[in-house]
């Protein structure tokens, strides 16, 4: 009995023949591999591949149990923004009021945007994160809406409903889905719950993507089975999906998107059965096994779980620019393979350096071993007699032993350095060597960290051969709700959930086991709900032999006169060629990438700044890096407040304002998001909550209006929310904020601090509920009982509380933060624009200090009153890794020191939500004396190579990282009050206060801008 593996790219079609019945065997049970230039009509390509397979095998075509494919075909069409596959696509959320403030395809680059946008609709439906209905379905509306989507002469239909991943079987969606059919069955209608997990507007992302590919992918699969109809194999047809497991190819054809990353995902899985990492004397539990495939024109890597599958990409994944929220496997790429150029350079001493550049599918004209003159890696391993089979050696007998030795120190540097980041842990690891290109590394080029370096036999077909063994898998991810409940009978029910998954997904029963369980608690949540991500796995089940040779017309869906339709596919340059028109185009959730920063200026006349798209894309990331790990990502408040401007008559409404412009009577409000970010990321508001907690206190202190809007906290998502309150009511914004960072409670607001009432505060969601809290004995009850209320609307709320008075807010607020989130932006971003370093950047326009710059080599996690607690361990970067790293950057007030980095302990860094401090010590276990370097008040904000501000959820081992340290406002350093509130106290901690600095009040954006003539610069 025998399995066809086939791996269609862009380039090269791979295919391979497998006796399962010798999968025991050295060969693994590997009878024949070729290897096929991909054809411009995939059929073909497709044919001739299996066609020498199966000629050299020569094996009975009536044995085949199964033809396996993997392609990027599907993943190509979307890069390109190929018009001619993707189709428009109607979004239906099933949100009740919710969900309104961030619509449909708002962060889509404009080109793919303009091709797939449809229109959208808010239906009754959707769930609370407890199990609690927003709204019943009604079929009524349901048909009105089919009725104008059909109308508009749209096929194809996304549904989108609110904490569809409860429900196990997503019966809202499934519901509306039913109705649609039934009123309309010529309607194709895609389910989010079947997608991908929580987060509404990733899932919903990937969800319009998948509804877009549709009808392309049913073309390209029905090809997929005429050419096996052309061969004569009557055998069922699967291909393989992102996770390296195998779907039916009726599914694939209804949910493409799963197939995305399917091409590197084979060579991996492909690797690990070809070393036998599957076999009883091979026990990955107890090694850390990374795969390094190299091509001709880069290398691919990724690290393998203990459960022989790859270890998956965190958090969101990128598509053509759109974020989408589906499995993926975490693959590193440079730009090292057999092709790449090698080059000598006289102006730095000679130095050798290999790639990134690459001759690719020039490799057999161009290298110099070919008769060409470009000298490529393929040349030097030639050179130096470990390949004297490629080409003509002699051709390459000029190259130098001393450019040989530097050339392959390069290729061994790159290598190290990118296994490393890969690592799942500082131990050694085994390295599964495959690819086309693996020859440029030579048997004696022994790698750093690398314990063991494996070739496996077959190992330039790798992703054919990973196709025809990968196995099948059921996955589910859902929200639980654990209070009152027996978690281990929860767990339970989730595992047997995920089993009964991949039996129906067709699965042997007694093969199938469970090999992932994660249980990840959702933050500022008090009633347990946690999330349940379980896999299992098993072997394909072997049908019987008569229906396998009956299958022909059931299982490929083609007779013998059916053409079906070819594609052409899509070449490397071409999809590189398509990827930088995209960014040429623009994206509506990165407005910077259109302007030049050297050269904007913010809109500023007569002491007022008008907000723009780019101003709100820079204040985002500034407030990341002021929320020091907390605060809720300000990626959606962003995305909403420029869809206000763009799209509504918001343009000009949403403005800023000194804080000394204020009168001393002016009255100030302040309304802010409440709750878990993990509810808010999948139950977005429609921004009507916090107008209604600042509404409903208004009208209970007899507050007819205001004169201006203060923000509650700058860090994170709430340095945000007064923008759209601004365009409601059309009132300036403060240029302050009653915390200058995040913090994790509404006592931690500096007024409240030194006395100030925040009483009367209201709790509101988006359904019209609200709730008000008169007095309290003190604000940590305050804390509890809006807490309490807001965990019964659903633990997300807008809050809101006593509006202040000027004279207040001149005296005791952070004044000048939404500039300084905007100079911090801006830095980072202008920095990321010129190619300089984002710590200095950041140094030109405030006081900061770079505490650290290592490698993230430990996190922990725990849930203590509802708040995500835990440490992370920072490792220092060995002097590999410092290559092309700055330097640590200091200032004081206004001067900008530079010295090198030379700390070699590691640091400590413990989080609740917020970073709370920083340490060094003497090793990753985080044991010992500790020399404490930094606490809060005072602000660390930890940021990735691209100068983001990551969230402690983002943490992660291996990300190389800088710490920064900002100094706090003296309202929380110089009193007894700011320091009980804001400082180690309050937070558990058995240290005292330590300052980085000197506090300096931010630069305005007014006073620096301002186009009234003397005021601005």
């Amino acid at each position: 009995m025998y399995r066809i593996g086939i791996d269609v790219g862009g380039t090269n079609s791979d295919a391979a023949i497998i006796d399962i019945n010798k999968i025991d065997t050295p060969s693994r049970g590997v009878l024949a591999t070729c290897k096929t230039p991909t054809t411009s009509h995939v059929t073909l390509g497709i044919k001739e591949a299996v066609e020498k397979v199966l000629l050299e095998s020569k094996v009975d075509r009536s044995k085949v149990l199964n033809v396996a494919i993997g392609t990027t075909h599907f993943v190509n069409a979307v890069v390109e923004n190929d018009a001619r596959r993707l189709s428009k696509v109607a979004v239906i959320r099933l949100c009740g009021p919710y969900t309104k403030k961030i619509p449909p395809f708002c962060d889509f680059p404009y080109a793919l945007r303009n091709i797939i946008e449809g229109p959208h609709y808010y239906l009754d439906g959707g769930l609370e994160i407890d199990g609690r209905e927003i709204a019943t379905l009604d079929p009524a509306q349901i048909k009105r809406t089919a009725d104008e989507i059909v109308s508009q002469g749209i096929q194809y239909v996304a549904i989108v409903g609110v904490f569809s991943a409860l429900d196990h079987q997503g019966i809202h969606e499934e519901k509306c889905k039913t109705v649609l059919q039934e009123y309309y069955p010529s309607l194709s209608v895609v389910c989010s719950h079947s997608i991908g997990g929580p987060g509404l507007l990733p899932r919903e992302n990937a969800t319009i993507l998948n509804a877009s590919i549709l009808a392309f992918a049913r073309k390209t699969i029905k090809g997929f089975r005429l050419a096996m109809s052309k061969l004569d194999l009557s055998c069922p047809l699967y291909l393989t999906q992102n996770d390296g497991t195998l779907t039916d190819a009726a599914v694939a054809a209804e949910l493409p998107i799963k197939t995305f990353a399917s091409g590197p995902t084979n060579s991996l899985m492909g690797a690990a059965f070809l070393q036998g990492l599957d076999l009883g004397d091979k026990k990955m539990a107890d090694k850390q096994f990374v795969v390094v495939d190299i091509g001709g024109t880069t290398t691919d890597i990724c690290a393998l779980l203990p459960n022989g599958f790859p270890r998956q990409a965190p958090n969101f994944v990128e598509v053509a620019g759109v974020r989408t929220a589906f499995s993926m496997p975490e693959v590193f790429s440079i730009g090292l393979g057999g092709g790449s150029r090698v080059r000598q350079s006289a102006e730095h001493g000679g130095k050798v350096t290999v790639g990134p550049d690459s001759v690719a599918l020039r490799l057999t004209t161009d290298a110099m071993v070919f008769g060409g003159d470009v000298m490529t890696s393929t040349d030097v391993v030639v050179a130096s007699g470990a390949a004297a089979n490629i080409g003509q050696a002699e051709k390459v007998k000029h190259i130098s032993a001393e450019l040989i030795g530097a050339a392959k120190a390069d290729i061994k540097r790159q290598l190290e350095r990118a296994i490393d980041n890969m690592k799942v842990s500082s131990a050694p690891v085994s390295m599964l060597l495959v690819g086309g290109g693996s020859i440029i590394l030579t048997d004696d080029l022994d790698l750093d960290g690398v314990e063991e370096c494996l070739r496996p036999p077959h190992h330039d077909s790798a992703n054919a051969v990973g196709a025809a063994i990968a196995k099948v898998a059921g996955e589910i991810d859902v929200i639980e709700v654990l209070a009152g409940r027996d978690e281990d009978a929860a767990v339970e029910a989730a595992k047997q959930a995920a089993i009964k998954a991949a039996i129906s997904n067709g699965a042997d029963e007694s093969t199938v086991q469970i090999v992932e369980i994660k249980k990840i608690p959702l933050q500022y949540v008090t009633n347990k709900a946690t999330r349940f991500v379980m896999k299992a796995v098993g072997n394909l089940k072997v049908r019987d032999s008569t229906v396998v040779n009956g299958a022909a017309a059931s299982s490929n869906g083609v007779s013998s006169s059916d053409t079906g339709e070819d594609f052409e596919a899509i070449g490397e340059e071409e999809v590189k060629k398509a990827e930088i028109t995209k960014l040429a185009k623009g994206s509506l959730a990165k407005p910077a990438l259109d302007v030049d920063l050297t050269q904007y200026r913010p809109r500023v006349e007569d002491g007022i700044w008008y907000i723009s798209p780019v101003d709100v894309e820079m204040i985002a990331s500034g407030a990341g890096v002021l929320g020091t790990g907390g605060g809720g990502s300000s990626y959606l408040m962003a995305l909403y407040t420029q869809n206000l401007l763009r799209e509504s008559g918001a343009a000009g409404k949403i403005r800023v304002m000194r804080p000394e412009d204020l009168k001393d009577s002016d009255i100030c409000v302040f309304g802010a998001g409440y709750g878990a970010p993990s509810v808010s990321d999948e139950r977005i508001s429609s921004g009507t909550d916090v107008f209604t907690a600042i509404d409903a206190v208004n009208t209970i202190l007899g507050i007819e209006d205001f004169d201006a809007i203060v923000t509650d906290e700058i860090g994170g998502g709430n340095g945000l929310v007064t923008m759209p309150t601004s365009a409601k009511y059309d009132r300036p914004i403060v240029d302050c904020d009653l915390m200058g960072r995040a913090y994790p409670t509404l006592e931690h607001g500096t007024p409240y601090v030194y006395g100030f009432p925040v009483l009367p505060v209201a709790t509101a969601d988006c359904k019209g509920n609200c709730s008000v809290t008169l007095t309290a004995e003190s604000n940590k009850k305050v804390e509890s009982l809006i807490r309490n209320t807001c965990i019964e609307m659903g633990n997300s709320t807008g809050t809101a509380g006593r509006p202040l008075e000027g004279k207040i807010i001149k005296k005791y607020t952070v004044t000048n933060t939404i500039s300084q989130a905007w100079y911090l932006g801006r830095a980072v971003h202008l920095a990321r624009q010129t190619k300089l370093d984002f710590i200095e950047a950041i140094a030109s326009i405030t006081p900061v200090k770079s505490l650290y710059t290592g490698k993230i080599v430990d996190v922990t996690r725990d849930v203590s009153r509802g708040y995500t607690v835990g440490k992370v361990v920072i490792a220092p970067l060995s002097a590999d890794e410092e290559e092309g790293t700055t330097t640590t950057t200091t200032t004081t007030t206004s001067h900008t020191s530079t010295t090198p980095v030379t700390e070699k302990r590691h640091l400590v860094i413990p989080f609740q939500n917020e970073y709370l401090s920083a340490a060094y010590v003497d090793n990753e276990k985080a044991e010992g004396p500790e020399q404490v370097i930094c606490t809060v008040p005072d602000l660390i904000s930890i940021l990735g190579q691209d100068g983001e501000a990551l969230g402690s959820p983002e943490l992660r081992y291996g990300l190389k990282v800088r710490v920064i340290g900002l100094p706090a406002h003296p309202l929380w350093t110089s009193t007894p009050e700011g320091l009980r509130v804001g400082g180690p106290e309050f937070f558990g901690l058995n240290t005292e206060f330590k300052a980085i600095g000197e506090y300096q009040k931010p630069r305005s954006v007014i006073d620096e801008f301002d186009t009234v003539v003397g005021k601005g610069k």
